[in-house]
């Protein structure tokens, strides 16, 4: 044994070859920590020492390669100087120069998963063989960053600047083929053959069959263009990665410029310019976003792990209405692996769920994403029915009839006498307390809430409500069902609206004020847009459905009269008493025409305003940062109360929820993150200006005093 460490080992093998194998002790995957590295220094150093080696194989001893750098322990750096960042960055960078320069060529065996770090490892070596199941990219932008361990100088030089652009401003994983294609990878191998394929290459560069100083200089040399060539190869790319990445995303486009100009240096002065980079979007407020936003769905996936612990067994589902919400449902679990029954009480129904069912996965196929052969499979494990036949041999349902508590209550009832005593039973409902839709159950016990948002097959989040006699078995149980159907669930307590819901409307609330007050719907949809939300509220309520809206609004009024009652007729109930729903009827506070593709798109229709006259003040100017304003303190203290309540149990919940249900802006990282970037005092004080406007704009007493103690929600 070469190097025997917590992290890595060296050992020799034949013929003068040694390997070095990333196998971080205690962890389920390879991450580059503070351990590692210092190991991985010490490796270097001793390796470059010997004088009886004559090739390297890098390999992991783990599943996978090397998932990246450890976030946690990373992320801490970034609160320190700009200069002390770029000194930390250079000086890991001198570890995987280290690699690079060792007296005897060196291949990397890529088993498994290799991204940010880990890739970038085996950009240092000369070779790289990847299994044809692995995956690897540079994830960095993602986390509103760039490569730090050389990715914007290696992927240049060695798969040209085209693809390098690719590779590093999509943040996308690639398979093995484009790896192969791209030539970030020399061979792809099955994985029962990439020992020996990774041997036989090394033993070909020992044996000269291949000059790996060649490759080597290449690598830390400038790229091999032309000062002419290299200006057009970036002019293109810039203007392709700021088109797609938009103004609110830096790291795309400040990936382009620090590989433009390390493009023309020697790889030594070219890390310290991707170091500079890198330092200057570790401060940013984006950056900071991104990365609490990564660990929030860590904390999430391990949470949920922990569920799985606790919960039944599901090995059949079932589901309670057919239509396109019910057909959504069917096809979300059938397609990851779950057969489930879904009953109607009419054939028009089935056939409704049963279409939209199949319409997804055509397009899973027709996008070459599923054979046909699997589609009929899926399809057949689908079950349309008009009775409870076989029912009793399922462990799950959800029930997804109309959104009336009469209809549910009557369904569920019916329900939990024809299924077993262990099955869970659970309501796809926005707004009815699950609370009251168990009083007439047998086994509340057995109930809660599983809230899906609509469309199905593209919502991530599921709200899973917990109702006062729902058990834990209950809610882990109905957790880990949407995990395993792909989804992220949250879970919530019961009050009208639950979370989500619940904290939209203040939302809504602040629109409909806007309206009255003199505002133009169109200057706030373009504002609240560039925020960065998907849609603004206009264009958000037809989509939702504004005849649903005004559903949900009445359930917010009764909950929550002190602040959700207005004592004004809102632009939502003018729409609804003329019967324009939004684009489920083609008419909403906009027109809706279908484009070639039979997607609506929304037209500026003149009749909206004559019919907003009826509730609109006259027509005042409202400043961008005045409008955001009355936009987001609404919501952002209906959150608060939320957390301060236990509707939610964390701030993490918070900020995740209203991310994958509502499309809260990923650069800001949620509301609660987003208040911590203004600080709690700035925003109490932001609030203060519209207090006269009622309750919804007036801080809680919590919120006050953590005003006052410099308070965030996320250390």
């Amino acid at each position: 044994m070469i190097f025997q460490g917590k992290a890595i080992q060296v050992k020799q093998l034949e013929d003068g070859i040694a390997e070095l194998c990333f196998d971080l002790e205690g962890e389920s995957v390879n991450k580059f920590n503070e351990l590692t590295l210092k190991e991985l220094k010490q490796c270097v150093e001793t390796l470059s020492s010997k004088d009886d080696i004559k090739g390297l194989i890098v390999s992991s001893g783990k599943d996978v390669f090397i998932v990246g750098a450890d976030i946690m322990e990373f992320s801490t750096m970034f609160t320190a100087p700009e200069e002390i960042i770029v000194e930390a960055i250079c000086g890991f960078n001198d570890i995987f120069n280290g690699v690079e320069d060792l007296p005897f060529p060196t291949v990397c065996e890529i088993n498994g998963i290799a991204l940010g770090g880990g890739l970038e490892m085996g950009l240092a070596c000369d070779y790289r063989v990847m299994s044809s199941t692995a995956n690897i990219g540079l994830p960095e932008v993602k986390l509103g960053i760039n490569p730090g361990y050389g990715g914007t100088v290696r992927m240049p030089r060695l798969i040209g600047i085209d693809n390098a652009v690719e590779w590093v401003c999509t943040g996308n994983n690639f398979k093995a083929p484009a790896a192969l294609a791209a030539g970030t990878v020399d061979a792809v191998v099955e994985p029962d053959q990439l020992r020996a394929a990774t041997l036989d290459l090394l033993k070909d560069v020992i044996a000269g069959k291949f000059d790996y100083q060649a490759r080597r200089e290449e690598k830390k040399s400038p790229v091999k263009l032309n000062d002419m060539e290299r200006m057009m190869a970036f002019i293109t790319c810039k203007a392709v990665v700021a088109g797609q990445a938009g103004p609110n995303m830096p790291a795309p486009i400040t990936a382009v410029k620090s590989m433009e100009k390390n493009a023309g240096l020697s790889r030594d002065e070219a890390i310290k310019v991707e170091a500079k980079y890198f330092a200057r979007l570790a401060k940013t407020s984006v950056s900071e976003a991104l990365v609490g936003l990564f660990l929030n769905e860590q904390d999430l996936s391990k949470r949920g792990k922990a569920y799985a612990k606790q919960a039944n067994e599901v090995g059949t589902a079932a589901v309670l209405g057919a239509g396109i919400m019910g057909g959504g449902i069917a096809y979300q679990s059938a397609s990851k692996g779950i057969p489930i029954h879904m009953k109607d009480i009419a054939d028009a129904g089935l056939q409704q769920g049963m279409g939209e069912a199949a319409k997804l996965l055509s397009k899973r196929v027709d996008r070459g994403r599923m054979s046909s052969q699997k589609m009929a499979g899926v399809l057949n494990s689908i079950h349309a029915t008009l009775d409870y036949n076989r029912f009793d041999e399922v462990d799950f349902v959800v029930e997804a009839v109309v959104e009336n508590p009469k209809v549910k209550k009557a369904v569920l009832a019916e329900c939990e006498g024809k299924i077993s005593d262990k099955a869970i039973l659970a309501s796809n409902t926005s707004t009815i307390s699950i609370t009251s839709l168990a009083e007439d159950l047998k086994r509340p016990e057995n109930f809660c809430g599983m809230h899906f948002f609509n469309p199905v097959h593209k919502m991530p989040l599921v709200e899973v409500i917990r109702g006062e006699k729902s058990s834990d078995a209950a809610i882990a149980t109905t957790v880990n069902y949407a995990r395993r159907i792909g989804k992220t669930p949250i879970v919530v307590n019961d009050c009208p609206g639950f979370y989500v819901n619940r904290v939209l409307f203040p939302y809504f609330a602040g629109f409909d004020m806007l309206i009255r007050d003199g505002a133009d719907y169109q200057q706030v949809d373009r504002v609240m847009e560039k925020f960065g939300w998907p849609m603004g509220p206009a264009y958000l309520l037809d989509v939702v459905g504004i005849d649903t809206a005004k559903h949900a609004a009445d359930v917010m009024a009764e909950g929550f009269p002190d602040r959700m009652k207005p004592d004004y007729k809102g632009p939502s109930e003018v729409m609804f008493e003329v019967d324009r729903y939004g684009q489920k009827n083609g008419k909403g506070f906009y027109l809706y025409q279908e484009d070639k593709k039979g997607r609506p798109q929304k037209v500026v229709d003149p009749e909206t305003d004559k019919l907003l006259a009826q509730v609109a003040g006259a027509s005042t100017s409202f400043s961008d940062e005045e409008i955001i304003a009355r936009m987001m303190v609404p919501m952002c203290i209906e959150v608060v109360r939320c957390l301060e309540e236990g509707i939610v149990d964390s701030a993490c919940d918070a900020d995740m929820g209203l991310i994958m249900g509502l499309g809260f802006p990923l650069f800001r990282g949620g509301p609660l993150r987003y208040m911590d970037s203004l600080g709690a005092a700035a925003f109490c004080e932001m609030a203060s200006k519209y207090q006269d406007l009622g309750k919804l704009y007036q801080p809680t007493e919590k919120l006050l005093q953590m005003a006052k103690d410099n308070g965030r929600f996320f250390n």
